[in-house]
């Protein structure tokens, strides 16, 4: 039976986590302790990683799906750990596997006497972690859980060299653009909340009767669990218009880009597609949808990545345009095709990373002495306006960096800027007592007319969403921007506590891990701010330099106020959006948006208050806002 070997999964899962523990247990000078617990953490996952697909594959490649945990159930609602198994997942687990084993030998010589060794190595077994629970996840619940994981774990590779500024600055660009991709996926899990009824499970969804059976009585509601769920796998993969994001995560030590940037975690928007494609696959729009965006990310990336001065740029924009052709291959139905295609592309892309450092010497040896132009191509036989037009398009990047600034970020700065009459001041003489009067006005609810309680909700979560835009914009004050982002918590809450048939359970729960993780990070500001006579937000300060304890610890708040899995603040997220009706869109919009740009406001307080260069000045100096 296959009950047997079940039981190995969580094993799996849980080994990583294992090997950071013990990794952590060792001084941080303590290399060898270090990489050995490591290396013997991927070495078991490896070994119980063959010998698990080997007994399934001897089992008649029988599909396994367990419901592992529930966290939290209730009439109608249930949110549980679901794990499953199949070919898809046993191909990424391989590869990963493998990958990780073989990176994480590697690193210990390659990051041999770098200043944060063991901090490298714990973060490796973090993203470890997360890519385990993606790839074994049987529901969206579980996918998100290790989604969340690997943002954060990236975030923490890329800005490995956190006292300089360029590797910070590109670490909180490109968490921004993953947590523009977490809102497709929260409305995808919302939608297909209201879709399913049930916390629907990708077991089920390969029911392809059930799954065409309810596509075709809700086409509208299908269409759009399907686009949520592309634009999250577009942003995950890199791919038109986000593909500026993975040059910018090489930032890292070389053994990480190579491992997830250049194998792994680029290819977790490819497996999002294929896991989900019992349900879209029927979807022509869709489907046109999909080869679109794979011809122009391929074809553009191409163009950009022969013009690259930077080898791991060149090899980024070179598995963008593979991933856009593994999108096609998936919209045309090839799946066979593009798992084979992602083994391939994983490892050429892992073995040029790694070689990088020797290309580069290579090359500019070969180009001193040796140097011969290139031979007459493609570019060669167009006319030379077009050629030299395509040159500096691509060496421009198709100004896709500008395109999302002016798009995406560009109109929320504008709306921060309109904000700044939000002081601490009028918060406490404005905001605060209006959420006291909300909730004093939640005692006359049942005598407020319908036509004005249904935009109650709404008009509180815009609230919530206002102030938490100008704590993302704010620019000075540390303090102003954490009571923002705990204030919009509140506000989030208050609109929820008008709906309809509102769980107050629920409520305290979210509220939980709110006020437990904000009280504590808002008493760390204080505390910082009486140690150091500047904690502001208009650079970056390194201040993890002299106080690292209190850096890990205001990390810890940010993430468990964030929604971090698994703080009550996730589970409370999720409750959350089990009261929002399926008529409710603007509240849902509103509500995701808060999430998403909250968590990006964190982010933000803690990398210009703890990373960046850490050199001090005690006199005043101009200096340009970043």
């Amino acid at each position: 039976m296959m009950i047997e070997i079940q039981q190995i999964l969580p094993v799996l899962i849980s080994l990583p986590i294992v090997g950071a523990l013990f990794a952590m247990l060792f001084g941080k000078h303590s290399e060898k302790g270090i990489s050995y617990s490591v290396i013997l953490a991927t070495g078991a996952h490896l070994l119980l990683t063959f010998t698990f697909v080997g007994v399934w594959a001897f089992r008649h490649f029988e599909v396994i799906n367990i419901k592992e945990v529930v966290l939290y159930k209730m009439q109608g609602y249930e949110f549980f750990i679901d794990l499953y198994f199949d070919k898809l997942t046993a191909v990424y687990l391989l590869v990963g596997s493998i990958m990780t084993f073989l990176i994480t030998i590697y690193s210990s010589f390659y990051m041999h006497n770098e200043h944060g060794y063991r901090r490298f190595f714990t973060n490796i077994m973090f993203f470890f972690f997360g890519y385990n629970v993606v790839i074994l996840s049987g529901n969206f619940e579980t996918l998100f859980l290790g989604w969340e994981i690997l943002g954060v774990s990236s975030f923490l590779l890329i800005a490995y060299y956190r006292d300089r500024y360029l590797p910070v600055k590109n670490a909180v660009k490109v968490f921004s653009i993953y947590r523009v991709g977490d809102i497709g996926l929260i409305l995808a899990m919302w939608l297909s909340h209201h879709l399913w009824h049930e916390n629907i499970t990708f077991f089920k969804l390969n029911n392809l009767a059930l799954v065409h059976n309810q596509i075709a009585h809700h086409q509208l509601l299908a269409l759009s669990v399907a686009m949520s769920i592309l634009l999250t796998a577009v942003i995950k993969s890199a791919q038109f218009p986000f593909s500026s994001w993975l040059p910018r995560a090489m930032e890292g030590p070389t053994p990480s880009s190579a491992i997830f940037y250049g194998s792994l975690a680029v290819h977790i928007g490819a497996f999002l597609l294929q896991r989900t494609a019992g349900f879209w696959e029927d979807m022509l729009f869709f489907k046109v949808q999909l080869i679109l965006v794979g011809l122009v990310s391929a074809t553009l990336s191409t163009f950009t990545a022969r013009v690259q001065s930077s080898i791991k740029a060149q090899v980024a924009y070179s598995s963008i345009a593979q991933i856009g052709i593994i999108f096609i291959e998936l919209a045309l139905g090839w799946y066979d095709l593009a798992l084979i295609h992602f083994v391939g592309n994983a490892f050429l892309r892992t073995y040029q990373l790694l070689i990088s450092p020797s290309i580069v010497t290579y090359k500019i040896r070969e180009q001193f002495f040796n140097f011969e132009p290139n031979a007459n191509g493609l570019t060669k036989k167009l006319p030379k306006k077009i050629s030299y037009t395509l040159y500096m398009l691509s060496l421009q990047e198709w100004k896709l960096d500008d395109f999302l600034y002016k798009r995406l970020w560009l109109p929320v700065k504008n709306i921060g800027a309109r904000l700044n009459f939000l002081n601490l001041s009028n918060i406490l003489i404005f905001f605060v007592p209006l959420l006291v009067g909300a909730f004093c006005l939640l005692y006359f609810k049942a005598d407020i007319p319908s036509e004005i309680a249904q935009y109650i909700p709404e008009i509180f979560a815009l609230i919530g969403l206002i102030l938490v835009i100008k704590a993302f914009t704010e620019r000075r004050s540390v303090r102003l921007s954490f009571a923002l982002v705990l204030l919009n918590h509140l506000w989030v809450a208050m609109a929820i506590s008008f709906n309809d048939n509102v769980n107050w359970e629920h409520i305290i729960i979210y509220l939980s891990g709110v006020l437990l993780f904000g009280l504590l990070g808002f008493a760390t500001i204080l505390w910082l701010k009486k140690l150091e006579r500047r904690v502001f937000l208009n650079q970056f300060y390194g201040h993890s330099y002299e106080h690292p304890r209190i850096a890990f610890f205001f990390l810890l708040c940010c993430l468990g106020m964030a929604g971090f899995p698994i703080s009550p603040t996730f589970i409370g997220e999720d409750l959350i959006y089990s009261h929002i009706q399926s008529g409710q869109l603007f509240l849902a919009v509103f509500v995701s948006l808060s999430f998403i740009i909250d968590g990006l406001a964190l982010i933000r307080i803690y990398a210009r208050v703890f990373l960046g260069p850490h050199h001090k000045t005690y006199h005043e100096s101009a200096y340009r806002s970043s």
